[in-house]
């Protein structure tokens, strides 16, 4: 059973609700120099420039500091892997596709990326709600207007159960 905080069950159980859930996004990979975060969320002003405001969320989710690592607003949908039995262990990001630079970046890469994503609520994103770790990026769409990130989990069919193989140095007692 997942844990869910207050603010998750009020917002549920509420007719109409002031929350609003966030989806804080992760993207690493050994070429970058840092992690990419992006966020759902344009609630906090993280600079003034010329050109206009760059918004966004400050958390503190997979060990940023809010002040120098803010996740950075992107307009962006998800679907999360399923864990129902006949489901795909596939989901894929959405991502407006606002500059060529993300286009780049995207198509930069040869090898795995990995993205991790959580739901927060805007009033406590320290708090996660939920959240999917250490998933591999697949592939990437990229089109005028959107690029599209499909990405997988491993598969719990694939996990090794039991431990270790059924031979005679790992279980005596069946060989008898």
């Amino acid at each position: 059973m997942r844990r869910v905080s207050l603010n998750a069950r009020l917002a549920g159980d509420a007719a109409m609700s002031e929350e609003l859930p966030v989806v804080l996004i992760e993207i690493t990979h050994p070429a970058l120099s840092a992690p990419i975060r992006l966020s759902t969320d344009n609630a906090d002003l993280i600079e003034q420039t010329p050109a206009g405001q760059i918004r966004g969320t400050r958390s503190t989710w997979r060990g940023a500091d809010p002040d120098t690592e803010p996740y950075l607003f992107v307009i962006a949908a998800a679907i999360l892997p399923s864990d129902l039995k006949d489901a795909a262990a596939a989901g894929s990001l959405v991502l407006d596709n606002l500059t060529p630079e993300i286009s780049k970046l995207a198509r930069s890469y040869t090898d795995l990326a990995t993205i991790c994503l959580a739901q927060v609520y805007a009033s406590s994103p320290d708090l996660v709600e939920q959240e999917a770790t250490g998933l591999q990026i697949t592939s990437a769409t990229i089109t005028g207007t959107e690029i599209t990130l499909t990405y997988t989990r491993e598969e719990r069919e694939n996990e090794p159960f039991p431990k270790g193989k059924m031979s005679r140095s790992w279980y005596p007692g069946l060989h008898q």
